[in-house]
């Protein structure tokens, strides 16, 4: 009786680091220029001690949601360091699509200032002591893809990049012979907003500069399809697509296994 108690008590105890093992999460405050930026850290504490693999989340349109932060969580889940970044300056967010519109068409209209921000949150991320700095990935959203991929083109120091349903118009195109990265983009099929002269005239500069990159199409999936609040604001041609939502984060998940060595899970 008293050994069973004993065995008892020791099971007990040895899952106890695994109880305390968890993702966790702090705001982190930083400059691009005159402008304060307010982005998101996620990592598992589990790992705390050893350096993984950064990721950099680069939201949609609306800011700093709880969508970008949440999947900056996802992330560290896998074993990842991810930071979700700021784009517009005070973690500013909206639910008004005409605000995020001017928002977004402000830093579209200025690729220097877009690189700028997205190069900050990149800075960020790898200079955080569980990160290992060789080892550094953007993911991005909507207009967090073109982010992403304009951050590619600036030549930054990426491993691999992955656009979700990101626009793909870019006013150099040029530039593809910056990339460093890997490059995968996760497009939707019958997305009326990527018109197919955008997706040969990018794939055709990727293909001229020798970069490695995956053009994955998703079948009936429409703009913002890996957002389940997507359809919320009844905006013809954004929709979620639960079957393509998995189908990217899955393919996302095997080119950073290929990309990188595998963050322990």
């Amino acid at each position: 009786m008293k050994l069973a108690f004993f065995f008892s008590i020791l099971a007990v105890v040895s899952c106890v680091p695994l109880a305390l093992a968890a993702v966790q999460t702090k705001d982190i405050e930083y400059k691009q220029g005159d402008t304060t930026l307010k982005g998101t850290l996620a990592w598992d504490d589990a790992k705390a001690d050893a350096k993984s693999p950064g990721i950099l989340v680069i939201p949609e349109w609306w800011g700093m949601t709880d969508y970008p932060k949440n999947r900056a969580k996802q992330l560290a889940e896998l074993g990842y360091v991810a930071f979700a970044a700021d784009m517009y300056g005070n973690g500013q967010s909206t639910d008004d699509p005409g605000q995020a519109g001017k928002w977004a068409g402000a830093v579209k209209g200025d690729r220097n200032l877009m690189r700028a921000r997205a190069q900050a949150g990149l800075d960020v991320l790898k200079g955080q002591s569980n990160v290992d700095g060789s080892k550094l990935a953007a993911i991005g959203y909507c207009f967090g893809g073109t982010c992403s991929l304009e951050l590619a083109m600036s030549g930054a120091d990426l491993t691999g990049i992955v656009s979700f349903h990101g626009g793909l118009d870019f006013p150099d195109l040029a530039d593809a012979k910056n990339i460093k990265a890997k490059v995968l983009i996760c497009n939707g099929a019958a997305d009326s907003f990527i018109k197919p002269e955008q997706i040969g005239a990018l794939t055709g500069a990727l293909s001229t500069d020798n970069v490695i990159w995956s053009f994955i199409n998703y079948p009936n999936a429409v703009h913002a399809f890996t957002n389940p609040d997507a359809d919320r604001h009844g905006i013809k041609g954004i929709a979620y697509n639960a079957v393509a939502d998995r189908q990217s984060w899955q393919d996302m998940k095997e080119f950073f296994a290929r990309i990188f060595t595998p963050a322990e899970r």
